[in-house]
Formats: C-alpha cells, sequence, structure tokens
C-alpha cells in the first residue's frame, strides 16, 4: 500500500483563485439569511449560546486532541482532524436542527458567531492545537505556514462575502428572498464539487485507505455530536437547545477546510483525504439523527 501522503491534488494558481471564488459565494449565500438579531440574541440565549460555543471552540478541539492520543494516526491525519475541529459549524446545521424540532433561533446565532470569528478562531485554534503533538507539529514547521497568512486568506473567504451578504439582506430583502433559494442549491453543488475534484483522479488512494479514514471520521464526528448534547445536557439546558448544540458541534463548514488543504497543506493527502470524508459524512449523519429527532417531540 502506499503511504497516504503520496496522493496530490495539484491545483494552478488560476484554479485556487477559482476554488476560493467558489467559496466566497458559499458564504455569500449564508450571509443572506444572517441579521444583526441573529447576534443580540446572546442576551436571549446567554447560558446556551455561551454553552454552545464553549462546546465548539474548546472541546471540540480537546476531543480532537483525545482522539488523536489514543488512535494510531500519522501526522497528516492528525492535521485533517484538527482543522476539521477548527473549521466553523456548516450552515446546514441550521436546517438540520429545524428539521430536528431543535431551537433553530440559537442554532443561527451559533452559526453567526462562529462563522463571524472564525477570522481568528480558526487559524489560532489550529496553530495552537497542531503544535500539540510531535509529529503534527514537526509537519507544521516544515510547511513552514505563518499563522497570520492564513488568518488574511480566512479573512478574505468569510469576512468580506459575509459582510456583503449580510448588506444586501438587510438593504435589499426582496431581492435577498428572491435569489437565497437559487443561491444556496448552487452552493451545495459548488461544495459536492470540492468534494470530487479533491477525490476524483485519486480512487485508488481512496480505495486503499477509506477504511482508516472511515472510521477516524465517524468515531470524531460521532463523538462530536454526542458531546454537544451531553455538555448541553450536563448544564441542564433545554431538549431543544441540546439537540441545537449537539448538531452545532457535530457539523463543520469543511468546504473551508478543503480549501485551506489546497492553499496550505496541498502535499499532505492525509490531510485532504480526512477534510474531504468529513464533508461527506457530516452530511449523512446530520440526516440520519436529523430524521431520528424528527419523529420524537422533545421533552420540555
Amino acid at each position: 500500500m502506499q503511504d497516504i501522503d503520496s496522493l496530490r491534488i495539484n491545483f494552478s494558481e488560476d484554479q485556487l483563485l477559482l476554488l476560493n471564488i467558489c467559496l466566497a459565494f458559499i458564504m455569500f449565500g449564508i450571509s443572506l439569511d444572517l441579521t444583526p438579531s441573529d447576534f443580540k440574541r446572546i442576551f436571549k440565549y446567554p447560558k446556551s449560546v455561551i454553552t454552545g460555543l464553549t462546546s465548539q471552540l474548546v472541546l471540540m478541539p480537546v476531543l480532537t486532541m483525545f482522539l488523536i492520543w489514543i488512535l494510531p494516526v500519522q501526522g497528516s491525519i492528525a492535521l485533517g482532524m484538527i482543522l476539521a475541529a477548527s473549521c466553523p459549524g456548516g450552515n446546514i446545521s441550521n436546517f438540520a436542527t429545524k428539521l430536528s424540532k431543535g431551537n433553530t433561533a440559537l442554532s443561527i446565532t451559533l452559526t453567526s458567531f462562529v462563522t463571524v470569528f472564525a477570522i481568528f478562531t480558526t487559524p489560532i485554534n489550529f496553530s495552537i492545537w497542531a503544535n500539540v503533538f510531535d509529529s503534527t507539529r514537526g509537519l507544521l514547521h516544515s510547511i513552514e505556514m505563518n499563522p497570520w497568512t492564513m488568518v488574511k486568506s480566512v479573512g478574505m473567504l468569510i469576512l468580506v462575502p459575509l459582510l456583503i451578504g449580510m448588506f444586501i439582506g438587510d438593504r435589499f430583502p426582496k431581492f435577498r428572498d428572491k435569489i437565497n433559494r437559487p443561491i444556496r442549491i448552487m452552493s451545495l453543488f459548488i461544495f459536492i464539487g470540492f468534494i470530487v475534484a479533491a477525490l476524483f483522479g485519486n480512487l485508488s488512494h481512496l480505495y486503499a485507505y477509506l477504511k482508516i479514514v472511515f472510521f477516524i471520521v465517524l468515531v470524531h464526528n460521532g463523538l462530536a455530536l454526542l458531546m454537544g448534547y451531553s455538555f448541553a445536557s450536563l448544564l441542564r439546558l433545554p431538549e431543544t437547545d441540546r439537540r441545537a448544540i449537539s448538531l452545532e458541534t457535530g457539523v463543520q463548514n469543511t468546504g473551508l477546510g478543503l480549501i485551506l488543504v489546497f492553499n496550505f497543506f496541498s502535499e499532505l493527502g492525509g490531510m485532504i483525504l480526512i477534510v474531504a470524508w468529513w464533508g461527506v459524512w457530516d452530511l449523512v449523519s446530520t440526516l440520519f439523527i436529523s430524521l431520528y429527532w424528527s419523529k420524537r417531540s422533545p421533552k420540555s
């Protein structure tokens, strides 16, 4: 079996620019639904919002470190797990929370916060946790990745399109309502296109390592969902909030993760496979858990 890092996805500068534009478009579509009131809800649900943010930004990376410690994974796979854990929540979590009869307003608020502040939280979290283990620290130093370079990239990919989308959504609501659904559909296909681009042409590597990657992502994602729900339960939040926080913790914006891999870590095949498969699997797991909860009314 070939080494997993022999997998290569080589994009030209023009192709990378196109991928960056595609992700910016996805973020623009997400932001059309965001309003200032989404950020003001922290005063309405302070305990729930703080619990959700703690679960995503603190406990999720800690869980990832624990899994890397107990699982026999090589450095590039570990870096992929850390990057996935450092990404903000995916916008599908809002739809999944609604389907799950969870607190959709809380879900939107959490997504809004972690997405806007991902310009800082994603690079900083990744840089901190990637230096914990010798295997990941060595890879990071060999690439000589500057965290501030990642900050600038995430800012251009997330903050700028978010601000433009929120401005259009606030000032031109009729236009927003007209384009919102088509953009969401296009965004989904673009996201799938990211994953196809990452994996197509490297199918032999995918077949060789799918069992390893599948197991790691299955455990990582499953424990993230369980941890978010358990942490909210420990703090005695309502059932609707527990469901929202569980989904916000377990669903990651791996579209952003893939773009960062392509821009900074294209020579690390383990990272590519982990992040790409995260993008596939959390859609599947989220659908199943949402359908399960949709048939069970939350306990008061």
